[in-house]
């Protein structure tokens, strides 16, 4: 490990359609489980990783997000990417940001991800993947949820991960035994070479594999996709037992 990463970017800027009807009237970022609004829950996993910055871009019932922002109090002093007049998507997300963001690798991180961790103290999800974390052989470095401990996730999984840490995706095969479950670690150019306007980071990522440079480590823990009201309510009671 280089170093855990002590900048980090949260993707908060999305419209959350999937949500509504939960986001009429607010951000998706601030949709509630455990009476703590989801960026919080982000926030505070970054805040426990050694996190000191957060820039958090923002579309969607912006202002409203800011004040709660604002209002926080505790963890990662935040910077906002404003991204009101046009929404980025990943990649244009991460690259409007940049100049926020610095020159040394950074944690980026979805607000839609709330996972349990049973690690032990210091060995963290977000420590494992810091500690995997290596500049010279990697462009990204993706935390990943096995399906079977996943609550909201619903798809075929998305990689295959080898015995070295590398990753290749699914491709043509039915199915995958891991999920990309929205933290990963890269340098802020990583997306210097993406196109202006809004793009997606899976291009790259795909393109990174394939070069042998996409590497993963898996959660010890459940995850829960919060995409929709009954995603929320299952992740929701899942957290309520875990007590």
């Amino acid at each position: 490990m280089t170093g855990a990463p002590k900048t980090a970017m949260v993707l908060a800027a999305g419209l959350g359609t999937r949500m509504r009807p939960l986001t009429d009237d607010r951000p998706k970022a601030l949709v509630e489980i455990g009476g703590r609004a989801l960026i919080d829950h982000v926030l505070d996993r970054l805040a426990d990783a050694g996190v000191e910055r957060a820039v958090v871009n923002v579309h969607w019932f912006a202002d409203r997000l800011e004040r709660h922002l604002t209002a926080r109090g505790r963890g990662p002093a935040i910077l906002i990417s404003d991204e009101r007049t046009e929404l980025l998507e990943t990649g244009g997300g991460l690259k409007k940001a940049a100049p926020l963001l610095g020159q040394d690798p950074v944690f980026v991180a979805n607000i839609d991800s709330v996972w349990t961790d049973h690690a032990s103290d210091g060995n963290s999800a977000l420590n494992q993947l810091a500690r995997l974390w290596n500049p010279s052989i990697m462009d990204a470095a993706l935390l990943l949820a096995r399906r079977e401990a996943s609550v909201g996730f619903e798809g075929a999984g998305d990689v295959f991960l080898a015995d070295d840490d590398r990753l290749t995706f699914r491709g043509a095969a039915p199915e995958a035994p891991f999920a990309y479950m929205g933290v990963h670690i890269c340098r802020p150019d990583y997306v210097a070479d993406g196109p202006e306007g809004p793009f997606s980071l899976s291009g790259l990522w795909r393109r990174s594999a394939a070069a042998g440079r996409l590497y993963g480590c898996v959660l010890d823990g459940d995850w829960m996709h919060v995409g929709d009201p009954r995603a929320r309510d299952e992740a929701e009671t899942r957290l309520a037992r875990a007590g």
